[in-house]
């Protein structure tokens, strides 16, 4: 299991309003949001689009919304689509890791790992505002993993160019992962992933 160390924490002085919190890379947010229980079960407003779009300064509207579901030991990824993306796990546990792989950025090849989980009892959830050209994955800790990602563009409307997806075990990015590289279940997709470098250079 990796150290929790590693995983980034939503500490006071990263936050941003009452649910947004910045991270270690540009333009990444964190977003939590607060349950309202009762005898039913819970509520909960997850987000309100405002809160991202004053701080993207652009308007972030869902075209599509996306459902993976993943047994223990599934990683997906690194992907980096040519859109905005809104993602939450809930259902079991994931670590997310998150690289910035867009070479105009100040934290350029920067690596963030999250911890995201569903439990109906706690009082609060986590999401990620994930913009476009930050490759992320994500990681089966404690499965079976349901995760949801709302993108603003159409699958079908992608430019080829932006589809890019970065191996997992990529040198230069150094990721740690949870699971030895012979445990971890690939779609074939990701298994013949290239590096960074090697995607640079095309």
């Amino acid at each position: 299991m990796l150290n929790k160390n590693l995983f980034y924490q939503p500490e006071a002085d990263l936050r941003i309003s009452e649910n947004v919190f910045r991270t270690q890379i540009q333009d990444l947010y964190y977003l939590t949001y607060t349950k309202k229980h009762d005898q039913r079960g819970f509520f909960a407003e997850m987000l309100k689009m405002p809160a991202i779009e004053n701080l993207t300064g652009q308007e972030f509207k869902i075209q599509q919304l996306n459902f993976s579901y993943s047994k223990t030991k599934v990683v997906r990824g690194l992907h980096a689509e040519g859109w905005n993306k809104l993602v939450a796990v809930v259902d079991g546990e994931a670590c997310c890791v998150l690289a910035d792989v867009r070479q105009n950025s100040e934290t350029f090849k920067k690596v963030v790992y999250f911890k995201l989980n569903f439990d109906p009892e706690n009082e609060t959830g986590q999401m990620l505002y994930i913009p476009q050209g930050v490759a992320n994955s994500i990681c089966s800790l404690n499965g079976p993993v349901s995760y949801i990602y709302g993108v603003d563009k159409l699958y079908k409307n992608r430019e080829a160019k932006d589809n890019l997806a970065i191996s997992i075990f990529d040198p230069d990015l150094k990721i740690q992962w949870p699971f030895t590289k012979e445990e971890i279940i690939l779609s074939n997709r990701d298994q013949q992933a290239i590096t960074l470098t090697e995607l640079l250079k095309k």
